[in-house]
């Protein structure tokens, strides 16, 4: 089907998915929404389940928190299996504007994956401390240094791809979490020869909730970046 499907993962987001959902329904093009919730304990997974009565709204649910990766690889094995031609991953928080979804969904007609970039032009983030932002913008000159990825931001997870290009994966030997998993999605689709395209966006601090961050995420990236270029050596 032509409709893209939007996929958003959850874990403790009632307030941003109650925000979040009649947003992306109203944008000017027809998405579904594919929920991936973790079992939040504040009732995410209910509101999303309130929401699916009108048939664009679909909720997958999980047991328990396993993780941001395993969501985005949950998500894409339900798309796949469904026969979308186009999906979108982005936050629930706000942080990724959905009235950018059309434009990258506009741009997979010219490549095969449209990457939502904070600093393709410029740095565009909004209300980060600088402590975070120095680390994520050093984070993806040091990933572009060591893997050769032709992109300036393979940290965000603002993307669109299609159907033909996440069919190329293996989902099943994808395991890394957060900054890593949006490294290593990135950098298998351009090594198996996918085109990729950067979509300027202005990147603006979560809405509500709290940040999923920790150093473990941080740590499991800076090693990454080395497995997916030298794997015969890790």
């Amino acid at each position: 089907m032509n409709k893209p499907l939007v996929i958003v993962p959850t874990y403790n987001e009632l307030d941003n998915i109650r925000a979040l959902t009649p947003r992306l329904l109203e944008l000017p093009i027809d998405v579904d929404v594919l929920v991936v919730d973790d079992n939040s304990p504040d009732g995410t997974g209910d509101a999303v389940r309130e929401m699916a009565a009108g048939g664009r709204v679909h909720l997958l649910e999980r047991p328990g928190k396993q993780g941001l990766g395993q969501a985005y690889v949950a998500g894409f094995h339900w798309a796949l299996e469904r026969d979308y031609d186009l999906i979108v991953q982005m936050d629930a928080d706000f942080s990724h504007n959905p009235q950018k979804v059309p434009e990258l969904v506009e741009a997979l007609e010219e490549c095969d994956l449209a990457i939502g970039s904070r600093y393709c032009s410029g740095v565009n983030v909004v209300n980060w401390p600088l402590s975070r932002l120095l680390l994520s913008y050093f984070a993806n000159r040091y990933t572009k240094l060591i893997t050769g990825l032709p992109v300036n931001d393979a940290t965000g997870g603002f993307k669109a791809f299609r159907r033909s290009a996440l069919a190329k994966l293996d989902l099943s030997q994808i395991k890394s979490d957060g900054y890593s998993f949006q490294i290593e999605v990135t950098y298998k689709l351009h090594k198996s020869g996918c085109t990729v395209m950067e979509i300027p966006i202005i990147f603006v601090d979560r809405h509500a909730g709290t940040s999923k961050m920790t150093k473990r995420i941080v740590w499991e990236a800076v090693w990454m970046v080395w497995h997916l270029r030298f794997p015969w050596l890790i």
